[in-house]
């Protein structure tokens, strides 16, 4: 089995990584979209993430009938990679086509979500997807759960996985509408300095040359990132959401005018999420004006008469608020 580049030792890139981390903790942020540049480690750190997290009951991984007596024992996190090429039949699951012809049984093939479910699903270039996909998979994403009715088939199976995409904006956009349905958003950018730059090249070139050494170095680093989410997980529940800070994340989507509630929920859940990870156990407002750029900035209209970007105009609210 390869070896994955461990999660800690990604250099920079650190919205990126706590948008990742926030989404572990708390799967019902909604997934998360990244964006930038072409190799700058957005499926590295998905990949690792997904690498670092504890094996899972097997009954809640990969594909479940209750037709048949849930698998004992644990598994490892599924990831599941979707090509761009990939059709709808290959990504929902389709009538078994070898058993059919074969035994005359009608068999359900299951798809990539199945194989997604308990995990991470990742689309790199998710703008060059066709619509009608990704339309299907935000709404099994949504849902938890999807639903196969062809060929004389009906399946309905566990579809539960945190979503990440990612794509470069200079080779197309995504629908905002679309946009929307991811919780959080990042940007992601090629590092400018010279130290930073080096480096990635020290890590990169010691990980290729002994990548179980290497991982044994980060080992450390790795374990308290883990017991992070793993504390994160444990208290995520129970955490409160005082009125003011609700308040506060109404007021923000007000000033910098989301469309729709859920830039307010999409704040709520993550902003306890990362109380969680920190090991708090009440949401603060810092905790909300941390999280308010990569749960808001694909969520703004364009204004016309404001060239700023999404980023300035978040910032100016949130300095308003604190006025």
């Amino acid at each position: 089995m390869r070896t994955p580049f461990p999660f800690s030792a990604i250099v920079g890139q650190d919205e990126m990584k706590l948008a990742l981390l926030i989404a572990a903790v708390d799967p019902r942020v909604g997934g998360v979209m990244v964006f930038g540049d072409r190799g700058t480690g957005k499926s590295t750190a998905v990949r690792a993430l997904a690498a670092l997290l504890p094996p899972i009951p097997a009954a809640r991984a990969g594909f479940q009938t209750a037709d048949a007596p849930p698998p004992k024992g644990k598994v490892p996190v599924p990831f599941v990679d979707l090509p761009l090429g990939a059709t709808e039949d290959r990504v929902v699951g389709a009538l078994d086509l070898e058993a059919a012809l074969g035994r005359g049984e009608k068999r359900f093939e299951p798809g990539l979500l199945a194989r997604a479910n308990g995990g991470f699903l990742y689309i790199d270039e998710i703008n060059l997807l066709e619509d009608h996909i990704v339309d299907l998979l935000l709404d099994v994403a949504a849902s938890g759960e999807n639903l196969v009715e062809r060929e004389g088939l009906s399946v309905r199976h566990a579809a539960r996985f945190v979503l990440i995409g990612s794509g470069n904006p200079e080779e197309g956009e995504l629908r905002p509408q679309l946009l929307d349905r991811f919780g959080l958003s990042v940007e992601v950018r090629t590092p400018k300095g010279i130290p930073e730059r080096v480096e990635i090249l020290k890590r990169c070139d010691a990980f290729e040359r002994d990548p179980g050494g290497f991982a044994e170095h980060w080992g450390v680093s790795e374990k308290k990132t883990l017991k992070r989410i793993a504390k994160g997980r444990d208290l995520v529940g129970a955490i409160e959401v005082p009125e003011p800070v609700l308040t506060r994340a109404a007021l923000l989507c007000g000033t910098v005018g989301a469309d729709g509630l859920r830039g307010e929920l999409t704040l709520m859940r993550a902003a306890r999420a990362l109380a969680a990870l920190e090991g708090h156990r009440t949401v603060e407002a810092t905790h909300l004006d941390r999280v308010a750029p990569m749960a808001l900035r694909h969520r703004l209209r364009r204004n016309p008469l404001d060239d700023s970007g999404s980023n300035a105009r978040i910032e100016r609210a949130l300095a308003e608020l604190a006025a």
